[in-house]
């Protein structure tokens, strides 16, 4: 009778404090991620909306397809240059000091590129944006890595990497808006109205970043101490099973091929994110949508079922604890869809199906991604800069996958031979990611793998 008092007793003690961990995590959940997520979806549309902007802007200024990929792509290799020294600069002075710094100037700079005349000016904007906004993403899952276990850590990503998938819900329709409704106010074209109302509310969020955001759970005043102690102790529990990279530094990391597997891979998917990203506007005129508002609303038909699969596809994947399989389905099904498209011209239905499938499967991929990079390094001392490294090589996608589409279009005519290239990277992509294994337990197996 005494012992089933006791057990009874110890599994009402266990019940309650899963309790108290799940109601502590809730808490942080309503306070951080809404406000992650707007940052996000402003920091996404400013990095995407030329995909709107070029329907109006490559006839007003005389740009070729070929003028517009190279812009659209040399943002990256201004992200890619000061991605990691951002993120270093993050873990020492904190999240609210970088993010003003961050969306004050990208917001400035997006909402300038109203100004743009000639190739070279939209070159130089485009490169500059990439500058003042690296280290955002990075630093953003950097951040969460602070609050969040390993174990809660995929459906957190795909919380806050929704944001992608809405900026187009939100801005394909408030551009096509915009740039319909405003053309000729003032003297403007609707694009450069676009780039102004779409860039400003950016500078206002860094600065209110300031004063709502917390660099650590232990400097949190809307937690209790019991709840900074439960935070304290799921990380500390994550951090002594850390499997790789345990008290190694950022230099340690460079000397393992599975960071440079790593990046190849989101290298691959990165591709096929900004395939959608900046052309889909252009695939969707294809299918006989001519005016610009309906192409905004017609393209938040595939964002809007890629906000869906990335939490479902996720929450599943926590759940389960399985992450490859899960990541290389997606890239498999997204690579077949984008090959398909070009299958589907003329029959609108049909089209917006495809592309669909095809957004929710690349875009899906980024959550899964990042919780397998997170499970590998979070908490360690190499993370911050691992993690930048990481994005900043998988990022070259950026550059290389509009650039490649603008300069195929061009030659060819069609977009058809360059989506089948990107489907072929995707593929790559998940045949490396079936080739990870679990990590390593031991400190001695960085020895082993460098």
């Amino acid at each position: 009778m005494t012992t089933t008092v006791l057990e009874g007793a110890h599994i009402g003690a266990r019940r309650s404090g899963v309790q108290r961990v799940n109601s502590t995590y809730r808490k942080i959940t309503s306070r951080l991620m809404p406000f992650l997520f707007i940052c996000y979806v402003a920091a996404y549309l400013d990095r995407i909306n030329v995909g709107f902007a070029q329907l109006q802007m490559k006839d007003a200024l005389g740009f070729s397809d070929a003028v517009y990929g190279l812009g659209a792509g040399i943002f990256f290799a201004g992200y890619f240059l000061f991605e990691v020294p951002s993120n270093l600069i993050l873990e020492k002075i904190g999240a609210r000091k970088t993010l003003v710094r961050i969306m004050v100037l990208w917001g400035l700079t997006s909402a300038s590129m109203m100004f743009i005349t000639t190739p070279t000016v939209f070159y130089v904007l485009r490169f500059l944006l990439g500058v003042f906004e690296a280290g955002f993403f990075p630093g953003m899952i950097y951040y969460l890595t602070f609050w969040y276990p390993a174990n809660r850590r995929g459906r957190v990503m795909a919380l806050f990497l929704t944001a992608v998938a809405m900026a187009g819900v939100v801005g394909g329709p408030l551009s096509g808006w915009v740039m319909g409704k405003l053309t000729g106010l003032h003297g403007l074209g609707g694009w450069q109205w676009m780039f102004l109302i779409e860039g400003v509310p950016s500078c206002a969020l860094g600065i209110i970043a300031y004063f709502y955001l917390d660099d650590r759970p232990q400097h949190a005043k809307w937690l209790t101490e019991e709840e900074k102690s439960i935070v304290v102790d799921q990380l500390r529990r994550d951090h002594d099973n850390t499997p790789f990279f345990h008290d190694h530094s950022f230099g340690d990391a460079m000397k393992s091929p599975r960071v440079y597997a790593m990046a190849l891979t989101w290298f691959t998917f990165i591709c096929g994110v900004y395939a959608i990203s900046f052309w889909l506007p252009t695939l969707i005129k294809g299918a006989g949508v001519t005016d610009i508002f309906s192409i905004g609303m017609y393209s938040a038909i595939p964002y809007g079922t890629a906000v869906l699969t990335m939490i479902l596809v996720c929450r599943h994947s926590d759940a389960t604890g399985e992450r490859r399989w899960h990541a290389a389905l997606c890239a498999f099904i997204g690579a077949v869809a984008l090959a398909s498209i070009s299958q589907t011209a003329g029959d609108l239905t049909l089209s917006l199906a495809v592309m669909s499938v095809a957004t929710a499967g690349i875009f899906t991929l980024q959550p899964l991604f990042w919780a397998i990079a997170t499970d590998f390094l979070g908490g360690t001392k190499a993370a911050a800069g691992t993690i930048a490294f990481i994005n900043s090589l998988g990022l070259i996608g950026g550059f290389a996958s509009p650039t490649i589409l603008g300069w195929v279009k061009v030659t060819t005519g069609s977009l058809s031979n360059g989506l089948f290239l990107i489907a072929g990277f995707l593929t790559i992509g998940a045949l490396i990611t079936l080739r990870f294994r679990k990590w390593g337990k031991t400190q001695a197996s960085l020895r082993h793998a460098a």
